[in-house]
């Protein structure tokens, strides 16, 4: 079956040549790409395979299935079959006449056991973490990925209109999670959120009514929510959504390997006025940040800004979580995966570029009560920042 995607080959061009400049900036021979997401964004398929891509000439995509579609999908010019992973240093010999001395890995997200198998395959090279320079090149977005981000963003608008237009009481909040998802999944969506930390796991159902927004949890984020069981203990829950409450929803959507990651709060009826008042100071805490955004300023500026802000609002105590189980992040890189370099952080020095790309998310916990947040993705320009989110920064009451 014909796919309606393809990454172009001077996008794939591009990429390869950013990375090979950094591995020329470390004298590092070679890279073997394994993850799958970074072999997406270097060869344009996410089959079976790896990448070795050395410092000079092309790169060489090595495919255990399936062949037919690694060649339609991919722009590599040199694509080969393998039936077994110990086939590679043969190929890469018999492709470029030598084996390299010093080979790149991706040490955030290899598993032990794997890296021991590559380090037995190539036993004469050095073996080098190469993961700040897949960061560093993915970091910075081309107008091609800013277009992707933008066409996950309008899904991401028409699930929020969507669920503005469904909301009402009696759902569960699964109910209504798995109503806008099915949604989302008749218009593309992959379902399957994409993060690099092994022991987080992306998914689009972040439903927290009332006092499910005000339940602390396992997740690395002010509220974790009820979830469906022990064994998942965040996100969407058993609770009846009602008229009259605090509603934060929070969508992960995926379009074409390009993440959309947003939040906007809602309430049937009305919304309490303690909600609403934090509600309306988010967006405040939001808007401020874009404004600062722009590129040479550290992400810890920010970070401090939002701190400050929520301070001056009168919501120091909830503003990141509850005392005691505060994050020290308002937002996070985003792109191919859900969650990248670099984050907003405080004491982060990461100072911001046109072409980066970030989810800015200001949130609040009143523990046992309530969440108010509100989550939009940007871009960093030449200037300043733009909004790629196009759901309105505002409140809804349905």
């Amino acid at each position: 079956m014909k796919q309606p995607f393809k990454v172009p080959a001077d996008e794939i061009s591009r990429r390869i040549k950013s990375i090979q400049n950094a591995l020329q900036a470390k004298e590092t021979d070679g890279i073997l790409i394994v993850q799958r997401v970074d072999l997406f964004y270097f060869s344009g398929t996410a089959q079976n395979g790896y990448l070795y891509i050395p410092a000079e000439g092309e790169p060489l995509l090595l495919i255990r299935k399936y062949m037919p579609r690694a060649q339609e999908e991919s722009s590599v010019r040199r694509i080969i079959e393998i039936r077994s992973v110990k086939e590679i240093p043969e190929r890469i010999l018999d492709t470029y006449g030598t084996l390299p001395r010093t080979l790149g890995f991706e040490f955030d997200v290899m598993p032990v056991r794997e890296f021991n198998f590559f380090r037995q395959l190539f036993p004469v090279a050095d073996c080098a973490d190469a993961s700040s320079m897949i960061h560093k090149v993915r970091m910075i977005k081309s107008d091609w990925e800013i277009r992707q981000m933008e066409k996950t963003a309008e899904l991401s608008a028409e699930t929020f209109e969507y669920i503005r237009n469904h909301i009402q009481p009696g759902y569960t909040e699964m109910e209504l999670s798995g109503i806008f998802e099915a949604f989302a999944r008749k218009r593309g969506h992959g379902a399957q959120l994409r993060v690099r930390d092994y022991q987080t796991e992306g998914y689009p159902w972040h439903v927290l009514s009332g006092k499910s927004g005000g339940m602390v949890g396992v997740l690395d984020s002010p509220a974790s929510g009820e979830g469906t069981s022990a064994a998942f203990p965040c996100g969407a829950g058993s609770k009846k959504i009602e008229s009259d409450e605090a509603i934060m929803i929070d969508i992960g959507l995926v379009l074409n390997g390009y993440h959309a990651d947003e939040t906007r709060m809602f309430a049937i009826c009305k919304m309490p006025e303690k909600a609403m008042r934090a509600s309306e100071a988010v967006i405040e805490i939001h808007n401020a940040v874009l404004d600062k955004a722009k590129p040479g300023v550290s992400v810890d500026e920010l970070v401090r800004l939002a701190v400050s802000k929520a301070e001056s609002l009168g919501y120091a105590e909830q503003f990141l979580g509850p005392p005691g189980y505060k994050v020290s992040f308002i937002g996070h890189g985003i792109g191919v995966e859900l969650i990248e370099p670099p984050i907003i952080a405080a004491g982060k020095k990461d100072c911001l570029e046109p072409g980066m790309t970030f989810a800015l998310e200001p949130k609040m916990v009143f523990e046992n009560e309530f969440s108010a947040g509100v989550e939009s993705v940007f871009q960093v320009t030449e200037t300043g920042s733009r909004l790629i989110s196009k759901v309105p920064v505002e409140i809804f009451i349905c």
